[in-house]
């Protein structure tokens, strides 16, 4: 008698970088089929996607057609036309996480409003019209030093603006954008900390344990990051505790990158929250016995969450594009990185280097902590694009 495995259901990604890549890496070993949305024909997804719709992911038209090839709809990137998908949802679309939850992640004022109605720790802020109000508010509020950040559209540091309170009040036009602003108290910190937590349609929740971050003061993104932190572990469980608090409140099955400050008085606070696979957990693919992407993926096919143990110490270092020049590009120490036990190389297909450009990453693992800090370090140094 013949027998033939059940179809797995077919998954649309709304976008087409080096997310959406990675999970579709992990979802050829189980042979799911995958479609993106992406409107660049050379996106790093479009290799091994099983369709590539060309279109925008903010045209919700676009987003249809995506929809009516597909099973079960999710995203890589924030910036896309939530309220299609809102509308989709309620004709009976599966959408994961809820398309609902992520109109508040779109919005940095109402995500901290979310964060205060839910009793959420984050640091004191308001919500301003524009930057001259920025100006009357800030002169009120007592704060010595801020964040300013537009509401909607920033991300890896773009839209956000940190100054002395002084120099705002003075001249508000040092702000260097406009519109409707959200504006929060800078939080000297001792290190930021992200925590990836896994909830599934059941309401299973996971969390892996808290990696340390560090970021390139420029581009204000991720440079390094390792896992197990150096923190007290009663800090780390704190850590743990508020990220499930987070994936609670939203009531969404999903992933959810939590990104919080640890202050100078121990003080851990939320920052934000990525409903998604993220940068922060790359080395997951590595390091532990469920990556990012399985655990998404379990979470699509309705299955059981994986472990989210540590295999061994590991570290991650971003590869981006250097400050100057753009266009064709090579990894310039790659047979160097190639030949070191322990390296794992991901590069992400991009075609073309840009200033900061994320084009890669490399994952460090080791037995001994100690060694995964001094080999990174190294790393570090051979992390060099060269324009070509």
């Amino acid at each position: 008698m013949e027998t033939s495995q059940k179809k797995f259901p077919v998954i649309g990604i709304i976008g087409g970088g080096q997310l959406g890549k990675m999970f579709i890496q992990k979802a050829s070993q189980w042979s799911v089929a995958v479609n993106i949305l992406d409107r660049d024909k050379d996106c790093p997804a479009s290799i091994l996607s099983n369709q590539h719709l060309i279109g925008s992911i903010t045209d919700g038209n676009e987003i249809a057609k995506l929809a009516d090839i597909s099973d079960i709809l999710t995203w890589e990137i924030e910036h896309i036309d939530v309220d299609k998908l809102i509308e989709l949802k309620q004709e009976g679309k599966a959408i994961i996480p809820n398309p609902e939850m992520l109109k508040i992640i779109q919005d940095k004022g109402k995500q901290k409003l979310f964060y205060q109605e839910h009793q959420i720790p984050t640091s004191p802020f308001f919500i301003s019209k524009n930057k001259e109000a920025v100006a009357q508010q800030i002169a009120e509020s007592g704060f010595k030093k801020v964040a300013v950040k537009v509401r909607t559209g920033g991300y890896d540091g773009k839209g956000v603006f940190i100054s002395d309170s002084a120099s705002i009040v003075k001249d508000p036009s040092v702000i260097p954008f406009d519109g409707e602003l959200m504006v929060e108290q800078f939080i000297p910190c001792k290190t930021e900390i992200s925590v990836l937590v896994a909830r599934s349609t059941r309401g299973e929740m996971a969390a892996y344990p808290p990696i340390e971050m560090e970021f390139n003061p420029d581009s204000n993104l991720v440079d390094f990051l390792i896992s197990p932190t150096s923190i007290p572990l009663h800090l780390e469980q704190r850590a743990e505790q508020i990220a499930l608090q987070c994936a609670e409140a939203f009531g969404s099955a999903g992933l959810f990158a939590v990104e919080l400050f640890l202050s100078e008085e121990d003080e851990l606070l939320v920052n934000e929250i990525a409903p998604r696979p993220h940068n922060s957990a790359h080395h997951t693919i590595e390091g532990f016995y469920t990556s990012q992407y399985e655990q998404l993926l379990r979470i699509l096919l309705d299955i059981p969450l994986g472990s989210t143990h540590l295999k061994m110490p590991c570290a991650m270092v971003n590869i981006v594009g250097p400050e100057k020049g753009s266009g064709a590009y090579r990894l310039k120490y790659f047979k160097e990185l190639s030949g070191m036990n322990g390296v794992y190389i991901h590069l992400y297909g991009k075609h073309e280097s840009k200033p900061n450009r994320k084009l890669g990453h490399i994952t460090i693992l080791h037995h001994d902590r100690n060694e995964v800090v001094r080999l990174a370090e190294q790393i570090r140094t051979l992390t060099e694009i060269e324009i070509i």
